[in-house]
């Protein structure tokens, strides 16, 4: 049997995307784009990798000047990749035209190392339980995103939270970003650790460019001790010195990047790199929910629960659940009762059920036994 397969061409062919001739208000501000892919398979075609996301925002810019674009529509290459889709995946504001000021990002999971970017958040500081001196610290790097150039050297350009996990960090995070209505760059520190040397430091400076695109930004670093931790330590967790070092550069502020605000999160602040951490200008701390905070937080989300709930005492359960975060409460407490009351093939979650997963909470881990640890 022979297998004839069409080679494709990289030529610059004409494709008739019609561009729009109508009056639109306004230019687009932002577009994420992901990749879409081809519109018929071949094996010989090759995938598109974008190495410099600068580089390939011009190069967009320029082909597509000019097209009104939607939410969910296709946009093709014409010129290295013909035929190559790309989705509309956001577009701000909503069907406008693509301009020599839009800022045009790709997010591909598996071809892009840089942060993924998130232009709106669904996180509003409603959302944030308690956290009130968290919040009010808040207010200053609000009144820098809403007016970067007022603030001159005096910005607060890097700001560390911390606390125990599930406090509410990355959801104050989101929030300022959706009262503000910035971008956010999220990023997870254990994904800049690379496979090559020096891979790891050349994701920290294209972070902060690609950032900079988009001022004024919230970069978000979370698990900060991952990559920061002190150096004294790093024969524990192998060479991560070049990412410190890269860090500290850009925090530094030797290219200036006015309107960029870092934010980093950490549950083990005493771990840091004293060198990483005396960067930044201020440090914001979260707490453990108190008791009518855990109160609200119950209340909240036994609303959202998706069967009956028997008519129970949530005073009780809210004085029960001393010591655990907002995230504790939900995953391992309602979580755990909702699922007991599922499988039991009931249709109300009963005060049984809550009482169950409170003691699966309580009760306490017992210890290994060195004895049985070999064999």
């Amino acid at each position: 049997m022979v297998l004839i397969v069409k080679t494709p061409q990289k030529t610059n062919v004409s494709l008739k995307r019609d561009i729009s001739t109508d009056e639109v208000d306004s230019s687009a501000e932002f577009l994420i784009l992901e990749p879409a892919g081809y519109p018929m398979a071949s094996l010989l075609d090759d995938y598109p990798e974008i190495e410099n996301p600068g580089v390939f925002e011009h190069y967009a810019r320029e082909q597509w000047n000019g097209c009104v674009v939607c939410k969910g529509e296709y946009l093709f290459d014409k010129r290295m990749y013909p035929d190559f889709a790309y989705r509309v995946k956001e577009v701000e504001p909503p069907e406008s035209v693509i301009a020599a000021n839009t800022s045009i990002v790709v997010n591909d999971i598996e071809t892009s190392s840089t942060s993924k970017v998130e232009f709106r958040t669904e996180i509003t500081f409603d959302d944030v339980v308690g956290q009130q001196i968290a919040r009010q610290k808040c207010k200053l790097i609000e009144r820098y995103l809403e007016d970067p150039e007022r603030f001159g050297k005096w910005a607060p350009s890097n700001v560390l939270f911390i606390g125990p996990s599930g406090t509410g960090k990355t959801m104050l995070a989101k929030a300022l970003a959706n009262k503000t209505h910035v971008p956010l760059l999220p990023v997870k520190s254990t994904d800049m650790i690379g496979e090559f040397v020096g891979e790891g430091s050349r994701q920290i400076h294209q972070l902060y460019d690609r950032a900079q695109d988009l001022a004024p930004c919230i970069i978000f670093i979370d698990e900060l001790d991952a990559i920061a931790l002190d150096r004294r330590n790093q024969e524990l967790r192998g060479d991560v010195s070049e990412i410190v070092n890269a860090l500290l550069t850009e925090m530094d502020g030797i290219v200036e990047r006015p309107g960029v605000c870092t934010i980093a999160a950490t549950n083990r602040p005493a771990s840091l790199d004293p060198a990483v951490r005396g960067r930044f200008e201020e440090e914001i701390e979260f707490v453990l929910p108190d008791e009518y905070e855990r109160y609200s937080i119950l209340e909240s989300n036994l609303a959202t629960f998706p069967i009956d709930v028997d008519d129970i005492d949530l005073s009780y359960f809210a004085s029960k659940t001393v010591g655990l975060s907002g995230r504790d409460i939900v995953e391992k407490f309602l979580k755990t009762a909702l699922h007991l009351a599922i499988m039991d093939g009931g249709k109300v979650v009963s005060a049984d059920d809550f009482n169950t997963s409170l003691k699966r909470i309580s009760k306490p881990v017992a210890p290994l036994n060195p004895d049985g640890l070999y064999v």
